[in-house]
């Protein structure tokens, strides 16, 4: 089963309307209110059934742990089948709720049990303390052990100091009460304060689907994979077109600055020296496959394979800074799963993966500055602004930030406006700062689009070493950079910031380069289908044709719904005249002969990555690949 704990102030619910496998209940279980309580939504699956005692007995020792943790005075346990794709039968469900229920009363514990089977509303107010948002994966019988490195234990337990720094030096120290920051006046940086929170509560855990998934279906590109491990996504034709145009667009970009493309194996020896000791200092969950050789771990970022390349590579002072770079398809990560939350956070994901090779400090820091402006470049070119749309955060150890303070300073002053700033007290990790920028999306959720991290270990842990102007080998900084983030994560933020638009009455639209089809043709007859088809092979970018039996009407709604940048109908006006009305999403309708057309297309794609229609030009031929 699958279970999510919120310690809350209250939890509120009513019981509207039975589904065919709810179970019979009174009047009085229909609605309830109940304070000062751990709410535990679970999904309970197929894996529990026939094991039903057992597993009533492994939820309750699961529930009593954190109920002592947290110090709430009463429980609910609430059927959820929203956390899982493989749920139990209706009978195993409600034998091991009632089960549960009822070992927890007979432990003393003031429990009530949600009804199962029916449409409910509910309400509650999550307490936002580090402990009030955790999730579980629990299997009977099972004691399952997770390969987690000691970065990840650190993680889990690290103190830190935060304050806002502004471009002036001027430090404002933070403090978290309640669900609210206090220290600092946002004013109107009210993603800022957002983003603050945030961080400061060092939860993960999704409340509620983001505006993305529904979004990433209806445009049919992107589903969940059930048959699949969770947090592993399948690609439609459109979505593997706009995934592909940011790799190539990132790719190009690091490459044009120096950015040497390698490529990597994407499993490694668990028990090779300089990778188990790196395992252990980085912050991520591993995949372990045994294989029939040796037990292995599946890469989580393209560090190992470049490390070890440069391991055996000859470097001279000359060369340094120098820039490998892996579009890593795919990395993977054993995030916890109440963290998965469709494509913001995964476990299968593509992973720009760039790491420079600086001589000293001087250096790393100069090479931090001027992959600052490659993101800058990136981000703003794919469709972000910047700084406006997303916020700044600077974390170090304190010897770091009592050290380098004034570089720090600079980068905020070169953002351009208040940056978050974390401080540890010592070194956890292998680095000893890093930034990020981040998007804040509608459920206040931060996710980083982009890193880069000073590296004071590694070179020495692989044996990585240059020939400096002494003539004598020394081990390189190394900076650790994704330039972008995630490819998965920015088709999230692309369409997350088209949710936030359009709750403030704008209409979402992908950027042009990015649509899948920019140009639609909507003939008002069969007979213009021709004149359509030869009109789009004239045309500079992806152009279909809706050639389907059904109203005008009804295909430009359509059109509409996939957020289509140019939609043309055609007829016999259009074809005697040679003018096309075009509509132009998000602007007025204009005019055009096909040379306006064409050069109006060229103006918007400029020298961003072209590709060709993904799927059959005429949508009569085409598949529906969700029903």
């Amino acid at each position: 089963m699958r279970a999510l704990f919120i310690h809350s102030d209250f939890i509120e619910y009513e019981a509207k309307r039975k589904t065919k496998v709810a179970e019979d209940i009174s009047d009085d279980e229909k609605k309830r209110r109940v304070e000062e309580v751990l709410a535990v939504f679970i999904s309970f699956e197929k894996v529990d059934e026939g094991k039903e005692t057992e597993s009533a007995q492994a939820l309750v020792e699961n529930v009593v742990e954190i109920v002592q943790k947290v110090e709430a005075e009463r429980i609910v346990l609430y059927p959820y089948a929203h956390l899982s794709s493989s749920l139990a039968k209706p009978d195993t469900c409600i034998k091991i709720l009632h089960a549960s229920e009822d070992l927890l009363k007979k432990q003393g514990f003031e429990v009530y049990a949600s009804p199962f089977g029916w449409y409910k509303s509910f309400e509650l107010s999550c307490k936002g303390h580090p402990l009030s948002e955790l999730s579980r994966e629990i299997i009977a019988g099972e004691a399952k052990e997770e390969d987690v490195s000691e970065a990840v234990k650190a993680e889990e337990t690290i103190s830190s100091t935060w304050m806002i720094l502004d471009g002036d030096g001027n430090e404002h120290a933070l403090n978290l009460e309640g669900n609210k920051v206090k220290g600092y006046d946002f004013g109107g940086l009210v993603n800022l304060r957002k983003f603050c929170q945030y961080e400061m509560a060092k939860s993960k855990v999704s409340k509620g689907e983001p505006a993305h998934v529904d979004m990433m279906r209806r445009l049919e590109l992107v589903d969940y994979e059930p048959g699949s491990d969770p947090g592993n996504f399948r690609y439609y034709p459109k979505g593997k077109l706009v995934k592909g145009l940011l790799e190539d667009y990132v790719t190009d970009s690091v490459k044009q600055t120096g950015g040497m493309e390698i490529e990597s194996p994407i499993m490694y020896d668990f028990e090779h020296p300089s990778l188990k000791e790196y395992v252990n200092r980085f912050p991520a969950r591993q995949y372990t496959i045994q294989t029939p050789d040796k037990k292995v771990f599946l890469r989580f970022a393209a560090c190992f394979g470049q490390f070890l390349m440069m391991h055996d590579a000859t470097i001279s002072y000359r060369n340094l800074p120098m820039r490998l770079f892996e579009m890593s398809r795919y990395s993977f990560r054993a995030e916890q799963r109440g963290e998965l939350t469709g494509l913001r956070r995964l476990r299968a994901f593509t992973m720009p993966d760039c790491h420079s090779f600086c001589m000293d400090m001087d250096m790393a820091k100069s090479e931090i500055v001027s992959r600052f402006d490659l993101s800058w470049a990136i981000l703003q070119r794919i469709g972000f602004e910047i700084p406006d749309g997303l916020e700044f955060a600077v974390r170090a150890t304190r010897d770091f930030y009592d050290e380098n303070k004034a570089f720090i300073i600079d980068l905020v002053k070169k953002w351009g406006k208040p940056a978050l700033v974390e401080i540890w007290s010592d070194r956890f990790f292998y680095f000893v700062f890093k930034y990020e920028w981040n998007f804040v999306d509608a459920l206040d959720k931060a996710s980083a689009l982009n890193t880069d991290q000073i590296d004071v270990e590694n070179a020495e842990r692989y044996g990585i070493t240059y020939v400096g102007s002494d003539g004598q080998k020394h081990h390189p900084l190394i900076l650790h950079q994704s330039p972008s983030g995630a490819i998965e994560r920015l088709i999230y933020a692309l369409l997350e910031r088209e949710n936030l638009r359009g709750m403030q009455g704008i209409k979402p639209q992908l950027p042009y380069w990015l649509s899948p089809t920019q140009v639609r043709f909507i003939p008002v007859k069969d007979e213009f289908v021709d004149d359509c088809i030869a009109l789009a092979g004239q045309l500079p970018g992806r152009v279909d044709v809706d050639d389907r039996d059904m109203t005008v009407g009804k295909r430009i709604r359509d059109a509409e719904r996939e957020w289509i940048p140019f939609i043309i109908v055609f007829g016999e006006k259009e074809k005697e005249g040679g003018k096309l009305q075009v509509r132009l999403r998000g602007e007025e309708d204009g005019e055009m002969n096909i040379e306006a057309l064409v050069a109006e297309m060229k103006e918007r794609q400029g020298d961003m990555p072209t590709g060709q229609l993904p799927l059959p030009m005429q949508m009569s031929k085409r598949v529906i690949f969700r029903g």
